[in-house]
């Protein structure tokens, strides 16, 4: 997938710049066969493809014109919301906690993904980012590494830690994230978030709504 897009977008880049190339020439009444004409347009051309490709890496690349042929990963900017299953049992009960409500919020450009996930507990950020995209396969993944912080009232029972995320990505007919975590505290679990907003919230939100039943029964 990573070859196809390389030579998609070279192509793509040959395209505008003979575009350019031959735009320039018509308007200036400048010969092309004439050495001196072809290579004089060398710095021009060049700015505008430098300007096509500053505007596409700035805003561009998120038009779903470009989906799949040009860019291969999804746009997954914004704040996400749901709840985490996890394996971990209180010793003294042996029960495993309720679902616990979750954000997830996405900083994301054409070349870098951050994330950060945060509950009433604790705050985690990420380290290490990356896709695993490959369509003919039918995979669409994100995974990353992160360093959890918990409330520093909480250290008794939980200390900062890292941990890995991978998420399965679902795009239709509803934006989804579904994945699985583990940690160094051998504890494990399982995450499931939806899409709530474009903006990068600081606290979750109060319409996070119920878990879904078949979700909690399932792991029960």
């Amino acid at each position: 997938m990573h070859n196809v897009t390389f030579k998609n977008s070279l192509w793509l880049l040959v395209i505008i710049s003979a575009v350019a190339w031959f735009s320039l020439a018509y308007f200036n009444g400048l010969n092309l066969s004439k050495v001196k004409d072809f290579f004089g347009l060398v710095p021009k051309v060049a700015s505008i493809d430098l300007l096509i490709i500053a505007v596409f890496v700035k805003w561009g690349w998120k038009l779903n014109i470009f989906k799949k042929w040009l860019v291969p990963f999804p746009n997954l900017n914004g704040s996400w919301v749901g709840f985490i299953y996890s394996d971990w049992r209180n010793p003294a009960t042996c029960e495993k906690p309720s679902p616990i409500p979750v954000m997830l919020t996405v900083n994301q450009s054409f070349f870098h993904i951050s994330c950060m996930m945060r509950t009433s507990e604790m705050e985690s950020f990420s380290y290490s980012e990356g896709f695993l995209i490959d369509p003919d396969r039918q995979i669409k993944n994100i995974t990353y590494s992160y360093t959890c912080k918990p409330r520093l009232s909480l250290n008794v029972r939980s200390i900062p830690h890292d941990g890995t995320v991978l998420f399965r990505i679902t795009e239709k007919p509803k934006q989804k994230l579904v994945g699985k975590y583990w940690t160094e505290r051998l504890t494990k679990g399982e995450i499931v978030l939806k899409y709530h907003s474009k903006e990068l919230l600081e606290e979750l939100p109060e319409d996070l709504g119920e878990h879904p039943v078949t979700e909690n029964e399932n792991r029960r």
